[in-house]
């Protein structure tokens, strides 16, 4: 790396971790943290490993990693994972997934051991259709792409269909190409449609293709509810408390970093590597409300995702179960209290 880019980096890095715990820390609404580092134990683990996620709204855990070395990690890791999540993390190979809520509530009533502990975002995913297609009952008869590693690509558009009275098992046609991506199938016009998510809405939408029909980011009930949410190892979260708290705190801290510094955590995240190109990632940045865990109620989306999910057949379990077996929220209320502005 030339001398110049790697001062530039540090540079960075050093201004992330001062708004950890240091001065400065109101224009980012991050106050309270030196207090609360000071008088707690250091984790009982200094390593950590993140999921490196395909799409770039994951970018508080890849801005983070100064945050987390202010909360006393020295071994930050993020793994491209090589099967799913749920067999990587069951494995131990990943600590932490910043999943979709929909997702990690099918894993769970299959029986993993995956536990919510904070909702970060909504709004990451577009419903993309050709242009042929007007409407959601327009659906019926149509073909639509999804991914098996993100069932939610399936379960939401379900959950669309069935709004509007479509039966999501029998009145749409679903193809998933282990080998192609959905977006690639949307282009060649393989498919009807298929749920985008950042850059990928970008780029279509730079490319004149296909429009939308649904906004999780504008459009009710999913404007309402997390998108994105912080998913970690059961064993993880009940072993390392004080790890856990720490994880939570650098992200949320992070997050908060991504909604009021965006150019900033934009050149960061292209630097580290986790964006190709600058203009995507400082539009992921400024579009998604990354403060709204400071508002939202994580176990409103849970209860949400997972009713809906029970109805349409995909889960057996209860809202209930799920919520008492799979989410611990004592650790976000802990880090609310702290960085309250």
């Amino acid at each position: 790396m030339p001398i110049e880019q790697s001062r530039r980096r540090f540079l960075g890095q050093l201004g992330i971790a001062g708004a950890a715990g240091m001065g400065g820390l109101a224009s980012t609404g991050l106050g309270g943290g030196a207090r609360s580092l000071a008088a707690e134990p250091p984790p009982e683990i200094t390593t950590v490993t993140f999921e490196k996620a395909v799409g770039t709204c994951g970018a508080p855990t890849y801005v983070a990693e100064a945050l987390l070395r202010a909360e006393g990690f020295t071994d930050i890791r993020y793994r491209t994972r090589d099967t799913d999540p749920v067999t990587e993390i069951v494995h131990k190979q990943i600590d932490w997934s910043y999943g979709v809520a929909a997702d990690a509530i099918g894993d769970m009533d299959s029986g993993a051991p995956l536990t919510l502990v904070a909702g970060i975002h909504p709004g990451c995913y577009e419903l993309i259709v050709q242009d042929h297609v007007r409407s959601i009952a327009a659906l019926k008869g149509k073909t639509v792409g999804w991914s098996r590693d993100y069932v939610s690509s399936k379960y939401l558009v379900s959950l669309m269909a069935k709004f509007v009275g479509l039966d999501p098992h029998s009145d749409i046609h679903w193809l998933e190409d282990s080998k192609t991506d959905p977006m690639a199938l949307f282009v060649d016009r393989k498919i009807d449609a298929f749920l985008s998510n950042v850059p990928q809405t970008f780029e279509l939408r730079d490319r004149k293709i296909g429009h939308t029909l649904v906004n999780t980011l504008t459009d009710r009930p999913w404007s309402q509810y997390f998108c994105c949410m912080l998913v970690g190892r059961t064993e993880f979260v009940q072993k390392y408390p004080i790890a856990t708290k720490r994880v939570l705190r650098a992200l949320l801290k992070a997050a908060d970093l991504c909604a009021n510094e965006p150019e900033r955590m934009a050149r960061l995240m292209v630097e580290r590597g986790f964006s190709n190109r600058y203009d995507y990632a400082l539009r992921v940045l400024q579009e998604l409300p990354y403060t709204a865990w400071r508002d939202f109620d994580p176990e409103d989306t849970v209860r949400y995702f997972a009713l809906r999910l029970n109805e349409a057949g995909f889960i057996k379990s209860a809202p209930d179960r799920i919520i008492a077996e799979h989410t611990n929220w004592r650790f976000l209320n802990e880090v609310k209290r702290e960085l309250k502005t």
